[in-house]
């Protein structure tokens, strides 16, 4: 199916910036890490991507976009590059935890079947979540809830066993982390999100009708504090 309906990912959420398509020759992607010019860099290399495979906007099924959490300007600038390309093309929209594509990352990268993320969140708090790989759907699933907390409030599920973490959170807060969560079987600091984790997202949101009209894009930041 997604052969014939090219589907279009990007996230800007983080010191990371990223773009993915899926088309009918196959998977190709951008990704770079940028102190600033996130606007900029997204969209051409989205334009990139569509001039590479032969595309133009009107040929795309779907737009995938990180929607949160991460830095407020990086999420606004994904949220209104999705809306834009949406409005102009007529495709749907489908938004993604940035917490969940770092998950499913370290997934590809290490086979880590459950993956404990934590994103530095500044303020002395990280964005984190628990994440346990769907073997149905090859996806990372969520464990409970997003959340943003100070480090020591981290728990994984108490039956856990063997997992990775991942996300630079635990480069910035390492030591409070594994002092509260424990010491992950791998890990990850340096991890984080791609838009080519994204694609798969979209390519089930499509199967279930889990999408969206443009104008309902929307982020999620999981704290009202502005972080940058």
């Amino acid at each position: 199916m997604t052969a014939h309906r090219p589907i279009l990912a990007l996230d800007a959420s983080t010191e990371a910036c990223s773009a993915a398509l899926l088309h009918q020759a196959g998977t190709s992607e951008r990704f770079a890490v940028m102190p600033r010019g996130h606007a900029q860099n997204l969209i051409e290399m989205l334009d990139s991507l569509l001039v590479e495979a032969g595309l133009g906007p009107d040929d795309l099924r779907l737009v995938v976009y990180g929607r949160g959490p991460g830095a407020f300007t990086g999420v606004r600038i994904g949220v209104g590059v999705a809306q834009g390309l949406a409005f102009g093309s007529g495709a749907p929209v489908h938004g993604v935890s940035t917490l969940a594509l770092v998950a499913q990352g370290c997934h590809r990268r290490t086979g880590a079947q459950r993956v404990l993320v934590a994103m530095d969140a500044r303020m002395g708090e990280v964005y984190w979540a628990c994440y346990s790989l769907d073997p149905v759907s090859a996806l990372m699933s969520l464990q409970g809830q997003e959340r943003v907390d100070q480090p020591e409030q981290v728990r994984p599920p108490v039956s856990w066993a063997d997992w990775a973490g991942a996300g630079t959170g635990w480069e910035v807060h390492g030591e409070a982390l594994q002092a509260a969560a424990g010491v992950p079987a791998r890990l990850e600091v340096a991890a984080l999100p791609e838009a080519v984790d994204a694609l798969a997202f979209g390519r089930r949101a499509l199967q279930a009708g889990d999408v969206l009209p443009a104008s309902e894009a929307a982020p999620v930041y999981l704290r009202d504090r502005v972080t940058g």
